[in-house]
């Protein structure tokens, strides 16, 4: 499975170059999350992803509190054909602590 940093996560998101899918519980996402993510939680992001990111070619870049669900279903991605998937690694917790925005 390929990490990506939060620092190269939030530059290609700035960039349009990938989507990010944060697939942490409801109430985490409503506590902060990144401007821009996708929130799909981690039980739901198999039926709901084709839907909201058909190009199974797209870079989706996951992630969840602290790096173990976003690794999970990245590999779940993996899995349905995605081709280009990345767990951004330490999750919202190294997101937050490398100081990048969020907002509610």
């Amino acid at each position: 499975m390929t990490e990506i940093s939060p620092q190269d996560a939030a530059a290609k998101l700035k960039s349009g170059e990938a989507v990010v899918v944060d697939v942490r519980d409801k109430d985490e996402w409503d506590e902060g999350h990144i401007p821009g993510a996708m929130h799909m939680s981690r039980g739901t992001i198999e039926l709901d992803i084709e839907g909201k990111v058909p190009d199974p070619n797209a870079m989706i870049i996951c992630h969840c509190g602290g790096g173990g669900r976003g690794a999970l279903a990245t590999e779940s991605l993996q899995k349905m054909g995605y081709k280009n998937v990345r767990n951004m690694s330490g999750g919202f917790k190294a997101w937050k602590a490398a100081s990048l925005p969020m907002t509610k």
